[in-house]
């Protein structure tokens, strides 16, 4: 079952109220982001996230969400969970609406941190990570998969893992464009918590990984194997 959307609580105050109580990161220093890559956005701090796919294209989309993932890694995860899959104290982060009020929340946030009491509980990220590193871990958090819906694919993805694993060492045998075409297929199922319209989920990037080579059977296994374990 979801969640209510991060909007609702929001409006119930409920989220203000657990942002005193759980934000911990005390005196964790954050760690600055590489965002080398990225097209800078400037230093007019903007209320929509400019790497989504539909503005900024695929290739900068995927490359923000690898940027994000390890910014959030390093910087977010302490307090929202690994995955952005929280644990029940801190927002959970997957459910912020990927539209522009869910942008604005999340920057407003992002920039001047939270204290209380004169204790910080998160740091304003702000000026120590700045916009481009906001963006792409905005990014990388609103493309999760919603959890219900790696659920229902796990047994398919399981036994396509199978069959990739026996193309690691030959793939002559191997009918790409058919296991490209059904991990993509999958794929484009699993769903987004947030409502952005693709999900950067294990079935989406094996199917990114194929190219008819061994090396790239092995690293799709690979991945759906992290990936699968990870939901469970």
């Amino acid at each position: 079952m979801k969640r209510a959307p991060l909007k609702s609580i929001l409006a119930g105050g409920i989220v203000l109220a657990a942002c005193n109580m759980v934000y911990a990161h005390g005196d964790v220093k954050p760690q600055p982001v590489d965002t080398a890559g990225l097209p800078a956005t400037g230093e007019e701090w903007l209320t929509e996230n400019p790497y989504r796919a539909a503005t900024a294209g695929e290739e900068v989309w995927l490359k923000a969400i690898e940027i994000g993932a390890s910014g959030y890694n390093q910087n977010c995860a302490r307090c929202h969970g690994l995955e952005v899959v929280s644990g029940g104290l801190a927002p959970d982060l997957r459910f912020l609406e990927a539209e522009e009020y869910g942008d604005e929340w999340f920057i407003e946030l992002y920039r001047s941190g939270r204290t209380q009491n004169g204790v910080t509980k998160m740091p304003a990220f702000g000026e120590l990570l700045g916009q481009d590193a906001a963006w792409a871990i905005r990014t990388y958090i609103e493309t999760r998969p919603d959890e219900d819906a790696m659920e229902d694919v796990a047994d398919e993805l399981k036994a396509l893992r199978d069959e990739l694993q026996t193309y690691t060492e030959d793939a002559s045998g191997a009918d790409t464009d058919a296991l490209k075409t059904r991990l993509s297929e999958i794929a484009s199922s699993i769903e987004t918590a947030s409502g952005a319209p693709v999900a950067d989920s294990v079935a989406f990037r094996a199917a990114n990984l194929i190219d008819g080579t061994p090396e790239a059977f092995k690293s799709a296994a690979e991945t759906l194997t992290i990936g699968l374990s990870a939901a469970q």
